[in-house]
C-alpha cells in the first residue's frame, strides 16, 4: 500500500449547508460551549487538566486514520463517546470543539460557517449520546460496563448521522427519504468501529492507569502523559496508511449528487494534513500530523489550565 495524503473531506464543508442552517447550527452551539465553559471552570478536576490535552490530541490523531468499511468507503473515528466518559461532559466537549476547531482553521478540514455545525454532530450530539447510555452502565460489572460504552460509542456515532442528514435535508442538498437511509447505513457500519476504538482505549486506561476513570482519585506520576503523547504520535506514523475511499459523508454526497457543492477554504495552511511544501508525500502527512497533535494537546492543555486557576482564584 502507498503513502497518500489523508483526504479533506472528514468534516462538513461549507456549501453543504444552507447558510441560514450553518448560522442556526452556530447559535446552538455557542450556548451550550458557554455552559460547558462555565461548569467545567467551577467542576473542573486538576487530574484532569493534562489527561483533557492527551485525549484531544488521541482523538486528532485517531481521527487522521480512516479505516475502510464495506461498499468502497471508509469510516474515521469521532472520539466524542470517549473523550465525554473520560473527561466528564463539558470538559469533553471543550476537548472535542478544540479538536475541530484546529482541524478547520489549521487543516481546512471542516468549513468556518460549518464549524458550528460539526461541534454539533461531532461533539454535542454524539457526546451527550454517549455520556447519557453510558450512565447506565456506571457501578456496574466490568463486563456490562463494557457493554455499554460500546453501546454508547455506537449510538453517538449514529445519532450524529441522523443529525447531519436533518440538516442536510433542511439545507435542500438532498431529499430526506435519501439522503437518511444512507447516512445511517453507511455509519451503521463506521459505529462498529467507533465502538471497538472506544472500548480499546477505555481497556488500555483501565489497565495503564484505573486511577484516571475514578472521580476523586489521584492520577499518579506524570508519565502517563509522556506515554499518552507517544501513543498519539504513534497513530501518527500509521496515517499515511490510512484508507483512500471516500469517508461515509463524502460517499453519501457522491452518491446523492451534492459533493460539486463543497466550497474550499478561503486560505490555505497545512490543507489535506500535508506540509504545502513537502507535498502529499507520506512524510509530509506525518510531519502535517505531529503539528496537529501538539497543537492541540498545547490548546487544551493551556485553556483547562486557565480555567483551573479562574476557579481556584
Amino acid at each position: 500500500m502507498g503513502f497518500h495524503s489523508v483526504k479533506i473531506l472528514l468534516h462538513i464543508p461549507d456549501g453543504f449547508l444552507h447558510s441560514l442552517v450553518a448560522i442556526a447550527c452556530w447559535l446552538i452551539t455557542l450556548p451550550v460551549l458557554g455552559i460547558a465553559v462555565a461548569n467545567t471552570r467551577r467542576e473542573l478536576d486538576e487530574r484532569l487538566v493534562p489527561l483533557a490535552g492527551i485525549m484531544a490530541a488521541f482523538i486528532f490523531a485517531a481521527q487522521m486514520l480512516n479505516f475502510p468499511v464495506a461498499g468502497g468507503t471508509s469510516g474515521h473515528f469521532i472520539g466524542a463517546a470517549l473523550a465525554f466518559i473520560v473527561l466528564g461532559p463539558w470538559l469533553g466537549l471543550l476537548a472535542m470543539a478544540a479538536v475541530l476547531a484546529v482541524q478547520a482553521l489549521l487543516f481546512q478540514d471542516g468549513g468556518l460557517l460549518a464549524m458550528g455545525a460539526n461541534i454539533l454532530v461531532m461533539g454535542i450530539v454524539p457526546g451527550f449520546t454517549a455520556y447519557a447510555v453510558y450512565r447506565l452502565g456506571r457501578g456496574r460489572s466490568a463486563r456490562v460496563r463494557t457493554a455499554t460504552a460500546a453501546a454508547a460509542a455506537w449510538l453517538s456515532v449514529m445519532m450524529a448521522a441522523l443529525v447531519t442528514s436533518l440538516l442536510l435535508a433542511f439545507s435542500g442538498a438532498s431529499a430526506l427519504a435519501i439522503v437518511l437511509p444512507a447516512m445511517l447505513g453507511v455509519h451503521a457500519l463506521i459505529a462498529i468501529g467507533e465502538a471497538l476504538i472506544t472500548v480499546a482505549a477505555l481497556s488500555f486506561i483501565r489497565t495503564a492507569r484505573p486511577s484516571l476513570l475514578e472521580e476523586g482519585a489521584p492520577a499518579g506520576k506524570g508519565g502517563w502523559v509522556v506515554g499518552g503523547i507517544g501513543v498519539a504520535l504513534l497513530l501518527v506514523l500509521a496515517a499515511p496508511f490510512a484508507s483512500g475511499h471516500p469517508d461515509g459523508l463524502e460517499w453519501v454526497a457522491g452518491t446523492a449528487g451534492f459533493l460539486d457543492s463543497a466550497q474550499s477554504a478561503p486560505y490555505s495552511l497545512l490543507p489535506d494534513y500535508t506540509i504545502p511544501a513537502l507535498g502529499g508525500t507520506g512524510l509530509s502527512t506525518i510531519l502535517a500530523g505531529v503539528i496537529g497533535v501538539l497543537v492541540v494537546a498545547g490548546l487544551v492543555w493551556l485553556a483547562a489550565r486557565l480555567l483551573r486557576s479562574r476557579a481556584s482564584s
